[in-house]
């Protein structure tokens, strides 16, 4: 049974970093480590930066 929890945490540690779900937490770790007095930007900003900033520079996207 552990080794199942253990697959099925691996797995969803996986998932969520593929579908970019961490990257908030990440983003606002690094702002309050790097930058303590910058506003921490809403969840829906952050994406909305974020998907602003792959359409004005898309790199090498397939789509």
């Amino acid at each position: 049974m552990s080794s199942l929890r253990r697959g099925w945490r691996a797995l969803t540690w996986y998932v969520t970093g593929v579908l970019g779900e961490s990257d908030y937490q990440r983003y606002v770790a690094h702002l309050r480590r790097v930058h303590p007095d910058a506003a921490v930007p809403t969840v829906r900003e952050f994406w909305r930066d974020r998907y602003a900033a792959q359409d004005a520079n898309p790199g090498a996207r397939c789509c």
